[in-house]
């Protein structure tokens, strides 16, 4: 169900259902769009509250306490006889409660007038085990009472021996330790099931605690003690009930409990002699005829602080200053002092506020008697404008509750302008004039499910000159269900619904075009063209552009006119340009198109309405020696230098992307950039999503000042990596072309993921943490840079989180909290808290590293692993003591390298290290593989594979059984308890399929299989049949900077079955024509026959057909490279070789050869020497391919260079 996207201006005609097939009235009601709009929506927008003329006090009656409202149930349920209980708060947490009473059969509950009164008839005590788990949602209040209460359950007759209490994720984090511990000191026998200190909990039934003397730590939780309080009665023996720790946290509220244990029939004595110690007899409660509850104080502050924040007046008539609850001192204790008018009786409490814009700060107020207030309290001190700040004490309970609180609070409160700040044990906050809060941008205020979040933001909401969206409203249900009722029909505000957009995260760029910016001779022709080509984009340079419409070259015109007029031109065809060609090419501008105000307008305008402007830039000292020799172009009236410096700010600013060029010395190396752009492309389009390894997977954190003298050294330290952390702050230049720079390097020389890290000193790092504008303008960088993974600290204010974030397209963000000074266990809700931030902002990875003292440190932390697995997670400890936990954690664990000097962190491994002790302790068997086939004795698998398995340090062993025959393969290899895989080569690789239990696509599409692997599937091995020919075939070509595409044609070379993977290789690389020549055509054309139709293969046979070919700029050739090329074929060969090089479009066409011996073979030497085609080896198909077979026998990427070395070393 969902709102029309444009709704009729009249009312609606709707009818309420009594039930399902019965109307509550005969006739249909009128209900306004905008009130259908608001309840069929999670989300609302709160508008301006409006200036009311009224003098009136607006009457508010909040719902039933939740407190007590729990508290009475629990009660009411232990005793004997019938309470009708009314104002009963009717919400999630009071209808967990209810449920769980009723399946312990400890009363009989029933409803009258019309379900405003709850009757309650207690069973005394008398509780029974049930099946089913008593699901608790968020209701941390159920949870702990209700802890005590399955203690003194009886096994049933037909029940389990045992209750379990559970509840949502949430929940399952929030701390019960110190209840479940003095529980279980008496006698009680309780288990974790999952984490222990949180729920779930299994109780054993029929063993009711002992009673005598408890201690119990009370500093976290006031309901621990009312929940001991409320089921001592029942005990075996009376209860001596002795908080220890300090002083309890929230007196009041056990206060309370004390009083409605009264009301109920048993009297708590305090102790004379012991301080924070209470004596409980052993007794039954008796239900008291009628038992009315009092309104909730804590919600009562919602209006009340409406009041504060208008300058309007509000009573609450029934609470005043004999409420039970410590937040019914709200009004006097923190509006009275911050400028408001307060009158409290008896029962009922009254709040005039100062006109808008006149509420006083308080420097500071303890809130510890009324914890949940501190919410309302931090809202209405946002607005409450002065040179002194507001300090909140007293609320460090507050980190636990449905979230973290306090950290909510300084997060929300920075989208507001508001800064805020968090104390040991509170909140800081530095009001503003209301008249400049900013709006929330974006998706608006975050809720984190939290009641408390919901309604305190509702009301600053309405202090904005705008509507702010408020997330997740229906979450107020907890406590006051009518509470947007309240807002809208009491207060007159203006509340609209907002469909949850249900677009993705972040949006690919398609069809839309491209432009390029940058300095003179960046390289912005040859690399749009690349672009271009690799898009199927067209290719269009303005400034040839400028010059047909100009009719004069450049050179001339600023010549005749000046570069003035020149500017003023070519900023209205830029205008036009971006308008006319939107979809489909990529648009290279001149180099000072950034000198014109009005052509750089044109191209933020261009990339804020969401399309991509392409900053590219090289080393400067290359665009010298390039310009200087250049005679072409108009010459510059000053220095090169001079003039990057003066348009390196405009660059930046006129653009969303950049990407820095490598120095390039030989076609080896304009292979790799060509790769590195195009890998970058994919990235910043969206064509490509990072995805994360299914298996382990590692980095290494490269700490070098530069990474240009050990250049050379980076393959060797990555080996075995799946990505590599740039540690920008370890660098000796922050300037943005430097950090470019480095970043250039590293995709010059690898091709895996950047991890863009900016440390701070308290994480661990060298920025310091007050340098904000160094760390948003670095990480804001990184994004521009098209990084595959942004580390962001959580320890970055709200504001600097907000705004880095915002600017995000496709960077994967890891959140990431050290604790390098080892101030938390894992047993502390600071990881929590931590990971749940991590989760409200959006985070892809959360990141958490600690720090270990003993084994027992790293047992805590799986045990946190284990319930956080909404996103993946890193968690390791640092130190000696921590490296089991490096070992254990699977995604993305911090490695060094032998080559290294230093490690980045203590107690850091090797890749070696942690894959020996994961052998050692069983975590990864050794396992046996062959290559298959005959004659075997030359193939270069086994050293390719055993070199990678010494270099990572795997158990595994690669050798060679040489035979003809699959079903001796079968019986001798494939039944091994031991067995891992094989790599097949012929005759085999037809013979063996019939062993395997599944095929790959590629392995039925190419009708070979040259990789079996042994998985596990369903809880059983099974057999898999791959074919990686393929993968080496497109892998080689990418290193060499080829890439197909739409718009281009390949060639295949021979007609056997290497040459049915070629086409394949072809096909997924995208192009649109594959075109096939052999001795035998007959072979080619049945080629053709059994592949798909859309491979669009055409087989040339004549030379009519080789002469009306399209140019061709992939080709492989599967021929025989021991024999001269047979006559015709080499004529038709020669033919569309010169084609492609004649017409390749700014694109180098590039020959694979498949057989690896000799090393230059004739095709090779007739496609280099004679038609300046790019030309590939053999030896790098049977790499790459063994690299593939590698990882899907090992689940571990191959050391590249290292299987490399072993394939050539003869």
């Amino acid at each position: 169900m969902a709102l029309d996207k444009q709704p009729p201006r009249s009312k609606i005609n709707c009818v309420l259902l009594d039930t399902i097939g019965k109307c509550y009235q005969e006739k249909a009601h009128q209900i306004s769009p905008e009130d259908l709009g608001f309840v069929m929506t999670d989300e609302v927008f709160v508008h301006p509250f409006p200036e009311s003329k009224s003098t009136e006090s607006t009457v508010v009656v909040p719902p039933g306490s939740k407190s007590i409202s729990n508290r009475a149930l629990i009660l009411a349920a232990l005793g004997t006889g019938t309470v009708r209980i009314k104002n009963l708060l009717h919400s999630d947490d009071t209808k967990h409660m209810l449920d769980a009473v009723s399946a312990l059969q400890g009363a009989q509950i029933s409803t009258e007038d019309g379900g405003e009164t709850i009757v309650v008839t207690g069973n005394g005590g008398k509780l029974l085990s049930t099946n089913n788990e008593l699901y608790l949602g968020n209701a941390g209040t159920a949870s702990r009472f209700l802890t005590t209460v399955a203690a003194l359950v009886e096994v049933s007759s037909n029940g389990p021996k045992h209750v379990v209490l559970t509840g949502n994720a949430r929940m399952q984090e929030r701390p019960i330790g110190p209840l479940v511990d003095a529980l279980t000191a008496n006698g009680s026998s309780i288990q974790y099931l999952n984490r222990e200190g949180s729920l779930p909990l299994k109780i054993e039934a029929g063993k009711r605690f002992n009673g005598g003397r408890i201690e119990l730590a009370a500093t976290i939780s006031s309901q621990y003690v009312s929940s001991i309080l409320m089921g001592a009665p029942y005990a075996q023996e009376p209860v001596t009930l002795s908080l220890v720790g300090g002083k309890p946290i929230s007196q009041l509220y056990i206060d309370m409990t004390i009083a409605m244990m009264k009301n109920f029939g048993v009297e708590v004595v305090k102790s004379t002699t012991e301080e924070h110690t209470y004596h409980i007899p052993k007794a039954t409660y008796k239900n008291p005829e009628e038992y009315v509850i009092e309104s909730d104080a804590s919600s009562a502050t919602y209006p009340l602080a409406f009041a504060a924040m208008t300058g309007t007046s509000c009573t609450v008539p029934n609470i005043g200053f004999t409420s039970l609850q410590g937040d019914a001192k709200f009004a006097v204790d923190v509006l009275r002092p911050m400028g408001c008018t307060v009158e409290q009786t008896e029962t009922s409490t009254t709040v005039v506020g100062p006109p808008r814009g006149q509420l006083k700060p308080l420097a500071t107020v303890d809130m510890e008697p009324m914890t949940d207030a501190f919410l309302t309290a931090s809202v209405v001190a946002a607005i409450a404008n002065s040179s002194q700040s507001t300090s909140i004490t007293g609320i460090a309970n507050q980190r636990v509750k449905e979230c973290n609180r306090i950290e909510a609070m300084v997060t929300q409160l920075a989208k507001f302008g508001v800064l805020a700040n968090e104390l040991p044990d509170g909140i800081e906050i530095h009001g503003i004039d209301y008249r400049k809060l900013k709006i929330p941008q974006g998706r608006g205020v975050g809720t984190y499910d939290d009641h408390r979040v919901a309604m305190s933001f509702s009301l600053l909401a309405g202090m904005c000159s705008q509507p702010v969206l408020i997330q997740e409203r229906s979450c107020t249900g907890k406590t006051w269900p009518g509470w947007w009722d309240v807002l809208h029909t009491k207060f007159n505000a203006k509340l609209t619904g907002h469909d949850v957009p249900s677009v993705p995260k972040t949006k690919r760029n398609g069809r839309n075009s491209i432009v390029v910016i940058g300095m003179r001779a960046s390289g912005k022709t040859t690399l749009s063209q690349w672009l271009a080509s690799f898009l199927g984009f067209e290719f269009l340079d303005l400034d040839h552009l400028l010059e047909k419409k100009l009719g004069v070259d450049i050179r001339d015109f600023v010549k005749e006119k000046g570069w003035d007029e020149f500017r003023k031109e070519e900023a209205l065809l830029a205008k036009e340009c971006f308008s006319q060609y939107r979809q489909g090419y990529v648009l290279a501008t001149g180099g000072g198109i950034v000198e014109g105000a009005e052509a750089r307008a044109s191209l933020v305008s261009y990339y804020e309405s969401g399309g991509i402007v392409l900053h590219l830039h090289r080393d400067l000292g290359d665009t010298m020696t390039f310009l200087s020799a250049d005679t072409t172009r108009p010459a510059y009236a000053e220095e090169i230098k001079d003039v990057w410096l003066r348009r390196e700010k405009w660059y930046h600013e006129c653009s969303n992307f950049h990407f820095y060029s490598s120095r390039c010395s030989n076609a080896s190396e304009f292979g790799r950039l060509r790769t590195s752009f195009i890998n970058y492309v994919k990235m910043i389009t969206g064509i490509e999503e990072p995805v994360l390894p299914a298996r382990a997977s590692r980095f290494v954190s490269l700490t070098f000042p530069n990474l240009a003298p050990v250049s050379d050294k980076l393959e060797a330290v990555t080996a075995g990596c799946d990505a590599v952390e740039l540690r920008v702050d370890l660098l000796e230049d922050y300037s943005s072309t430097f950090v470019a720079e480095q970043t250039a390097i590293i995709r010059k020389y690898l091709n895996i993921p950047i991890i863009f890290t900016v440390r701070t000193v308290s994480q661990g790092g060298k920025i310091p943490d007050e340098d904000l504008e160094t760390i948003e303008r670095l990480s804001l960088l990184a994004i521009k840079l098209g990084v595959v993974y942004l580390d962001l600290q959580l320890t970055y204010p709200s504001k600097t989180i907000d705004k880095i974030l915002s600017a995000n397209v496709f960077t994967k963000i890891i959140a990431s909290f050290h604790d390098p000074k080892r101030e938390f266990s894992w047993k502390e809700p600071e990881w929590d808290n931590r990971f749940q931030q991590a989760i409200n902002i959006g985070a892809d990875i959360v990141k958490l590293v600690g720090s270990a003292q003993s084994v027992q440190d790293n047992i805590d932390l799986e045990s946190f692993r284990q319930l956080h697995t909404s996103r993946p997670l890193i968690a390791i400890n640092m130190g000696e003591q921590g490296k089991l936990s490096r070992v254990l954690n699977p995604v993305l664990t911090p490695v060094t390298s032998d080559t290294l000097t230093e490690k980045a962190a203590p107690g850091q491994l090797t890749v070696s290290e942690i894959n020996g002790i994961a052998n050692q302790i069983g975590l990864l068997s050794a396992k046996s593989f062959w290559v298959i086939g005959k004659p075997i004795q030359h193939s270069r698998s086994p050293p390719l594979h055993n070199a990678g398995y010494k270099c990572l340090g795997l158990p595994h062993k690669f050798d060679r059984f040489e035979s003809d025959d699959a079903k001796k393969v079968f019986e001798k290899l494939m039944k091994k308890s031991d067995f891992g895989g094989l790599a097949i080569t012929m005759p085999l690789k037809l013979d063996i399929m019939k062993y395997v239990d599944e095929l790959s696509e590629a392995a039925k599409t190419i009708g070979a299989v040259n990789t079996v692997c042994s998985v596990k599937k369903d809880n059983h091995q099974i057999f898999v049949g791959d074919n990686t020919d393929w993968v080496g075939i497109s892998n080689s070509f990418a290193k060499f900077g080829a890439y197909g595409s739409s718009t281009q044609c390949g060639l295949v070379v021979g007609g056997g079955g290497t040459s049915r993977a070629a086409v394949f290789a072809l096909h997924q690389m995208g192009c649109k024509k594959i075109y096939m020549i052999n001795r035998t055509a007959s072979k080619v054309h049945d080629i053709k026959k059994s592949l798909p139709e859309e491979y669009g293969i055409e087989v040339l046979d004549s030379e009519e057909l080789v002469n009306s070919a399209e140019p061709v700029t992939l080709a492989v050739s599967c021929i025989p490279a021991d024999k001269p090329i047979e006559a015709q074929l080499l004529k038709y060969l020669e033919t569309l070789l010169a084609k492609g090089s004649e017409n390749s479009h700014g694109v180098t066409p590039t020959l694979l050869e498949a057989a690896y011996k000799p090393r230059v073979t004739p095709i090779m030497e007739l496609a280099q020497d004679k038609f300046k085609w790019t030309v590939v080896p053999g030896v790098e198909m049977l790499v790459h391919q063994g690299e593939r077979q590698f990882e899907l026998h090992t689940g571990f990427k191959a050391p590249y260079r290292v299987i490399y070395d072993a394939v050539v070393a003869e």
